[in-house]
C-alpha cells in the first residue's frame, strides 16, 4: 500500500480585527434624522397638493366674487373701405356721460381688438385709423357678457388722404 501525502498549505488566518462600526451608513445619527423628517414633510407636502383642486394651482377663478366675473368683452374687427383688415386701428371706448376716454386698444395684422369692461352699462366705441374717417358705435353691456362688432372705415376724400409715402406730388 501506497501512502500519498498531499501537501497542503494551511493559511494562517489574520489574526487583526477590523474596527468595529458604530454607525451602519456614513451619514451620522442627526443628518439621519434630519432626512427623516425631510422625507415625512415631503411626503405631507405631496398628500396636500393632492387634495388641492386643480383649478387653484392653475389659477383659473371658479367663484363669481372673483375680479373678472362681471366684466363684458367687446370684440372688434376693422375692415377697410374694400373688405380688408385694418392694423393699427386705434380703439377707445368711455362711458356716454363721461369726457375722457378709459379703455384703449389698437387692432392686430388682423384687423382685430379686444376691450375688457365693466357689464351692466352703455358705452361709446370710437374707432381712428390714419386715412380713414372716425366711427363711432354705441355698445350696450347690459346682457350677456361679449359683444362682436365689425368697423368698415370710409376712406378720407382729398390730396393728403391715404397712407401715401408722404411726399410731394
Amino acid at each position: 500500500m501506497r501512502t500519498t501525502t498531499k501537501k497542503t498549505k494551511k493559511r494562517k488566518k489574520k489574526t487583526s480585527e477590523r474596527p468595529v462600526r458604530v454607525f451602519w451608513h456614513p451619514i451620522t445619527a442627526i443628518r439621519r434624522l434630519t432626512l427623516v423628517w425631510m422625507a415625512l414633510a415631503l411626503v405631507g407636502f405631496v398628500l396636500l397638493a393632492c387634495t388641492v383642486p386643480a383649478h387653484e394651482w392653475a389659477g383659473v377663478p371658479q367663484s363669481p366674487s372673483s375680479r373678472h366675473a362681471h366684466d363684458f368683452v367687446v370684440f372688434t374687427t376693422v375692415f377697410t373701405n374694400q373688405g380688408f383688415a385694418l392694423p393699427g386701428a386705434r380703439a377707445r371706448m368711455r362711458r356716454p356721460d363721461d369726457k375722457k376716454f378709459r379703455w384703449e386698444a389698437i387692432s392686430d395684422r388682423r384687423g382685430e381688438l379686444a376691450i375688457r369692461i365693466p357689464q351692466n352699462s352703455g358705452y361709446e366705441l370710437t374707432v381712428e385709423a390714419r386715412g380713414y374717417k372716425t366711427q363711432t358705435q354705441k355698445v350696450d353691456a347690459t346682457e350677456g357678457n361679449r359683444a362682436d362688432l365689425t368697423i368698415r372705415m370710409e376712406a378720407l376724400s382729398g390730396p393728403h388722404s391715404g397712407s401715401g409715402t408722404g411726399g410731394k406730388s
